[in-house]
């Protein structure tokens, strides 16, 4: 059985609550779980106590047994000091996605052209001096 540490959320409409529950990965996020393990609510203060609180023994014996923290968990961990701190990357973050690089290659087109235009008449302008005298 494969095993998750996860979040299922609670709370109304607007007003997140989540619980930090051990489930089996193939059930719903909402749905059955084994054991309850802490409570999130994200609508705190960060510095709140109240914010994130973890019954870290109960979590670091689900990890023995093999369960797998999702990113966000895993984030909690790490703050928590439970877990060492992993190295992320995210090398495409940065970079804009097809409609933004579509538009800077447009932009600079159309940068391009007016450059074009605006050099072409100023080398008509002399050639226009020479026929008139």
């Amino acid at each position: 059985m494969a095993m998750k540490i996860r979040l299922a959320r609670g709370g109304s409409k607007k007003r997140p609550f989540y619980r930090i529950v051990a489930a089996d990965s193939r059930m719903p996020r909402d749905g059955r779980f084994i054991e309850k393990l802490g409570t999130y609510a994200p609508l705190l203060p960060k510095d709140s106590e109240d914010r994130v609180k973890m019954n870290v023994e109960r979590i670091e014996y689900w990890l023995g047994q093999g369960a797998q923290p999702t990113d966000r968990i895993q984030r909690m961990l790490e703050a928590a000091g439970v877990r060492p701190k992993t190295e992320r990357n995210n090398p495409k973050k940065g970079t804009p996605g097809k409609k933004a690089t579509a538009r800077v290659e447009e932009k600079a087109a159309k940068a391009a052209a007016a450059a074009e235009a605006a050099a072409a008449p100023a080398e008509e302008t002399p050639t226009e001096e020479a026929a008139t005298e």
